[in-house]
């Protein structure tokens, strides 16, 4: 395999923007999605709880297609399933305006944006980056595939929000659909599998799992429980933050453009908190790195509900949770490889995000139903105070060694 670790050679600026770039557009896209929770609940007279069940069963799908996407990018190759997950994304984007049933929205954005989305999803770029990408610098390299992520959702969200209020939320929607066909050179650039060559295997010094021993040495791994226990909480954070941030505005009696600044501006600052990450991960335990990003959740959500809720103080907290919103993948992406290596790392943090979205279901359904009940998010900030301090504990018995540190000169 050639070399494309070095800095200096453009072929390792070449594949992070690749992978950054694709990461861009497909959560960009789906992240604007929750501006138009509202339209779509005009457009169909559906009700907020069933709009939700949408959103929230294309959150559990995306987690589902994980594995999958990894098992085929790791066996067939990421290029493959870069393009089927990219047209997916486009074609049930496209689809939503036309959709007037429950049933039509969960096959729209449930199964068609969502599967697209997991098929060209972190799994799969962030396994290419790391396998494109020599050890010491995988660290900063997951950080900025992660802030790609993140400058989608900073970028697609206000402009969602532009064309939404020009010429309509329908254009608005199928400009989205339109957008995600840029991604698809990077399916060129990032192509190729983990498995190794006849060569190559016979001059490793260790033998490569098959993906069922991979995953079964996982299942039975109680680190790799613990972690995926930890990002489950993160899933539901993300997605109820996703999906009802914007209905969390309304509810507070400000303007509804704010929605829009919002989620931008946690995507702004999750490109800050995704940097820091991807270097302080070679520097720290990433266990205790998750840690301290879950205690910081909690404290930003306790903090914003003692707040007066003015347009400065949503703006401060969505930057707050904006450092912390993805920074948890480069560390947890990192512990996979760490603990397990990269021939299977697409299928087994497949496996991870699953749990990530099976939070991301709960979170984005039960926050319509919590509203729908109550007439308030208090609930849901209630329970992601409780699951971000579960998952700082729960993160902190992972079993993994300490960094050795260079000595200095004397």
């Amino acid at each position: 395999m050639i070399d494309k670790a070095s800095p200096r050679n453009p072929a390792f600026w070449l594949v992070l923007l690749a992978a950054g770039g694709t990461f861009a557009i497909s959560l960009g896209a789906r992240q604007s999605m929750g501006l138009f929770l509202n339209a779509i609940n005009t457009h169909t007279g559906l009700g907020l709880a069933s709009i939700s069940l949408a959103f929230a069963f294309g959150q559990l799908w995306w987690g589902l297609t994980q594995p999958f996407a990894g098992m085929v990018a790791d066996r067939v190759g990421a290029g493959r399933a870069l393009v089927v997950g990219i047209l997916l994304i486009c074609i049930g984007t496209a689809m939503v305006p036309m959709m007037t049933s429950t049933a039509g929205l969960v096959l729209a954005i449930g199964v068609l944006s969502a599967g697209g989305a997991g098929m060209a999803g972190p799994s799969v770029l962030l396994a290419a980056a790391t396998r494109l990408i020599a050890p010491a610098r995988r660290g900063i390299a997951t950080g900025i595939v992660n802030a790609g992520g993140s400058f989608g959702q900073f970028l697609f969200a206000p402009l969602a929000q532009a064309i939404s209020s020009s010429a309509g939320w329908i254009v608005a929607v199928q400009s989205l659909a339109g957008l995600t066909l840029l991604a698809l050179p990077a399916a060129w650039v990032l192509r190729g599998n983990s498995v190794l060559s006849a060569a190559a295997q016979a001059a490793a010094p260790v033998s490569v799992d098959t993906t069922r021993q991979a995953i079964s040495r996982a299942l039975h791994d109680r680190n790799f429980g613990l972690l995926s226990v930890g990002f489950f909480v993160c899933g539901f954070h993300v997605a109820f933050i996703a999906t009802h941030l914007p209905g969390v505005v309304a509810s507070c009696q400000l303007p509804p453009a704010l929605g829009a600044w919002a989620l931008g501006t946690v995507g702004l600052f999750n490109i800050v908190g995704s940097f820091s990450m991807g270097w302080a991960v070679g520097r720290w335990r990433m266990k205790s790195l998750l840690s301290l990003v879950y205690a910081t959740r909690a404290l930003a959500v306790l903090a914003f509900l003692l707040a007066p809720k003015t347009e400065v103080v949503l703006l401060v907290f969505a930057a707050v949770i904006g450092l912390t919103y993805l920074s948890t993948v480069p560390p947890t992406a990192g512990l996979v490889a760490k603990f397990y290596g990269t021939a299977n790392m697409a299928t087994l943090f497949g496996l991870v995000m699953l749990s990530h979205q099976i939070g991301g279901f709960l979170g984005a359904y039960l926050g319509g139903k919590a509203f729908e009940w109550t007439g308030s998010y208090n609930w849901m900030w209630y329970a992601d105070i409780v699951l971000a301090v579960g998952a700082a504990l729960i993160n902190l018995p992972i079993r993994e060694a300490r960094l050795q540190r260079a000595a200095r000169p004397a």
